[in-house]
């Protein structure tokens, strides 16, 4: 088999290619083992490539789970802040109701429908996640509840609520408003 010019041509031509590529890469041609070039086999190319979108996937999964429970916990924390504003408001509405049951009154049924109104209005905060904070005869709590008089009772311990004056209510952890009390010096 004869080569012919150009095949001669193309044939030194690599030959000083690679020649050139092993004294860049700091293997003399001198040694027993010639210098060769790993190639990766399609499979292996493809295990590589599905290791890297594997690893995509799973980061982008645990990136949308932790967005999923951070939107949780925001909702969640903005659901009781507007309960919170709006119940805020309307206490004022409740503290007149009880005013209205604790005053005399010789109409029977006007009295009964002003408590159903109160009730209502109760079940409704309860259903809202609101509760009243204890006062009468609990231990004073700078947070919870807010002394506007010191008064002197023998039969209670010092630092024991001993008067309600306006009801406190909390929702969780978070009160709305204290509860504004007289406490045992």
């Amino acid at each position: 088999m004869t080569m012919n010019d150009e095949e001669l041509e193309q044939l030194s031509e690599s030959e000083q290619l690679s020649e050139t590529e092993t004294e860049e890469s700091g293997v003399s041609g001198d040694s027993a083992e010639p210098a060769v070039e790993v190639e990766e086999s399609p499979e292996e190319k493809h295990a590589a490539e599905v290791a890297v979108l594997r690893d995509q996937l799973l980061r982008t999964m645990a990136e949308y789970d932790n967005f999923r429970k951070r939107t949780v916990r925001e909702k969640e924390a903005l659901r009781a802040d507007i309960i919170t504003n709006v119940t805020s408001d309307f206490l004022p509405v409740m503290d007149n109701l009880l005013r209205a049951l604790e005053a005399p009154c010789t109409d029977e049924n006007y009295k009964n429908g002003v408590q159903m109104i109160f009730d209502s209005f109760m079940a409704t905060l309860a259903k809202l996640g609101v509760e009243e904070i204890e006062s009468d005869g609990a231990v004073f709590d700078p947070a919870l509840h807010q002394a506007v008089q010191r008064v002197e009772n023998d039969s209670l311990e010092s630092g024991t609520v001993a008067k309600t004056f306006a009801k406190g209510y909390k929702i969780n952890d978070k009160v709305i408003r204290f509860a504004m009390v007289a406490v045992v010096n």
